[in-house]
């Protein structure tokens, strides 16, 4: 009889994102692969799909439902593995499952992407989600983190709970999707299509468009530089309901770009010249990875997610919250082509640990499989 695994996650788009590298890997072991989520998108690999009434908030009763109705799935299936993502989706299944660890032997694994609780964040934070991973803790058999400060943080608080507490480098990036070249007629047309210029510096921020996400950072930057042959590219949707474009366009600022949603980052990050990371919260800065993986030199505000991947001065630089700050620090890559030169061939070399095959063998390892 096939051994079973479950993921679950709130949504469809944390797990076609993150984790069909993940399915495939237990698909082609054997094992028979369910997925749940609040969604109905069809997954590779996946040999059961459920549709739960999850949600995204905490205040959600459907969450309730959801509980009883996985409960039930668990109950059906009698699962080896269970393995958590998202907030609530980790809520929702270890609260589920149990009781199958006992009735069952089901191993409850789950991987916090990025703990709402860390050194520096709000007080309310820690009052409303440190108990809820406090208590659920008991109910984990193994608890994974993508950053190494959240590890040292859970091997503090939750070991006597939860015995198992591992760390990931990060959720494992393809390096064949950005490991890819494009030809000069390929960079020529993209140039092209988005109005640059000979002799244009081009800097890009991959992220959705929010206030977490923080661009009002690198517009402020780029009002204050008024350097039209410096443009700002920001590719990601829009959940600020147009704050930042109104912003743009009030203050008369013709350099930066709102590219929407774009299913060709690594071919934007082949024509820029720098990513800027803005975001004030991260729990890993996959697009860090994926603009070194393209030998893009790197500036990352100071938080948890973008100091795991960025060792000041050597493949990117680290700065404040401060747009005087961004702006020297900017000042420093466009002025010395030295430095500049410098992190871009640190770059590659200096990801490697984050690498989709260095994550495989790893959950490998954690799943307990040969090989």
């Amino acid at each position: 009889m096939k051994k079973k695994i479950l993921y679950v996650a709130t949504v469809d788009v944390h797990i076609r994102t993150f984790h069909l590298p993940y399915l495939k890997m237990m698909h082609d072991e054997g094992w028979e692969v369910h997925v749940a989520t609040n969604g109905d998108e069809q997954f590779p690999n996946c040999d059961v799909k459920h549709q739960i009434c999850i949600e995204r908030s905490p205040y959600k009763l459907k969450n309730l439902k959801a509980i009883k109705q996985l409960k039930k799935i668990i109950d059906q299936e009698k699962f080896d593995i269970i393995h958590c993502h998202t907030p609530m989706g980790s809520v929702v299944a270890r609260l589920a499952a149990k009781h199958a660890r006992k009735k069952y032997g089901t191993r409850v694994i789950y991987t916090a992407h990025g703990f709402h609780f860390f050194k520096g964040a709000p007080l309310l934070n820690w009052m409303l989600f440190y108990p809820i991973e406090k208590y659920l803790a008991k109910y984990t058999d193994t608890l994974i983190t993508i950053n190494t400060e959240d590890y040292e943080l859970a091997k503090k608080k939750f070991s006597k709970r939860c015995r198992d507490i591992q760390y990931v480098p990060g959720v494992g990036i393809d390096i064949k999707k950005f490991d890819l070249n494009i030809n000069d007629y390929e960079k020529n047309k993209l140039k092209c299509e988005l109005k640059i210029d000979k002799g244009d510096f081009v800097i890009v921020y991959p992220a959705r468009l929010c206030p977490d996400k923080n661009q009002l950072l690198l517009i402020n930057m780029m009002k204050q530089l008024n350097n039209k042959k410096i443009k700002l590219f920001l590719p990601g949707k829009d959940e600020y309901n147009g704050y930042y474009q109104k912003y743009v366009r009030d203050n008369k600022i013709d350099n930066v770009f709102f590219l929407g949603h774009r299913d060709d980052i690594s071919k934007l990050l082949k024509i820029s010249n720098l990513l800027i990371a803005s975001s004030v919260r991260e729990g890993f800065g996959i697009n860090l990875v994926e603009a070194l993986a393209c030998e893009v030199p790197v500036i990352a505000v100071d938080n948890r997610g973008h100091r795991e991947i960025i060792n000041d001065g050597e493949n990117g630089l680290i700065i404040k919250n401060d747009v005087d700050d961004l702006i020297e620090k900017f000042n420093m890559l466009y002025q010395n082509h030295e430095l500049y030169n410098k992190l871009k061939n640190n770059s590659y070399n200096s990801i490697k640990k984050f690498f989709l095959s260095n994550s495989l063998k790893i959950m490998k390892q954690i799943y307990n499989l040969k090989g």
